[in-house]
């Protein structure tokens, strides 16, 4: 399944990515601010995750919902939504990569999804955590009208074992902006 916007496209991924996965999730940024990522990322990583896993880190489910961002064709991020057992209620992660930040690219494809997930699954609540010093990825959700709940103490357990807290955001129907 595609969902399209222009020349915007979030589409599954493909054996063709796993060279761009690599070159990205080995970006400080990316790990930086996803702690499930592993770092560093491999090429068994990237076939792991287009697979529906995660090698490095058993607990980490790959969302149902998993799409590769493409602007023109070229992978530009990720993206993916999971739904609550009861499915009404989606949680959705993004990241994109560093040839294609500050261009809007991470906004439109978060519209984009939860539009669908509004529209097509029907979900009456989406959600999407930050880290709090994550300022890029708060107006990303803020752009497309997800509104800040507050922070969860304690919350993201790093590969360090450090645990960082997270600002959860929210969208409701009604709610999205274009």
């Amino acid at each position: 399944m595609e969902l399209r916007d222009g020349d915007l496209v979030l589409r599954p991924w493909i054996e063709e990515d796993v060279a761009w996965l690599v070159t990205a999730c080995n970006d400080p940024e990316i790990t930086r601010w996803i702690p499930v990522i592993p770092s560093p990322y491999t090429e068994e990583d990237a076939r792991a995750f287009i697979g529906g896993g995660s090698r490095s880190s058993p607990e980490y489910a790959v969302p149902e919902h998993s799409f590769a961002i493409a602007v023109d064709e070229s992978p530009a991020g990720a993206i993916g939504m999971s739904v609550n057992s009861m499915n009404y209620r989606g949680r959705i992660g993004y990241w994109v990569a560093a040839s294609s930040r500050g261009a809007g690219v991470c906004t439109r494809a978060l519209r984009l999804l939860s539009r669908w997930a509004f529209d097509d699954l029907e979900l009456r609540r989406l959600e999407l955590i930050t880290d709090p010093d994550n300022v890029a990825s708060q107006r990303v959700a803020e752009k497309v009208g997800y509104r800040r709940e507050g922070v969860m103490r304690s919350h993201l357990l790093h590969p360090d074992g450090r645990l960082r807290d997270s600002v959860l955001f929210s969208l409701l129907p009604g709610e999205l902006r274009d």
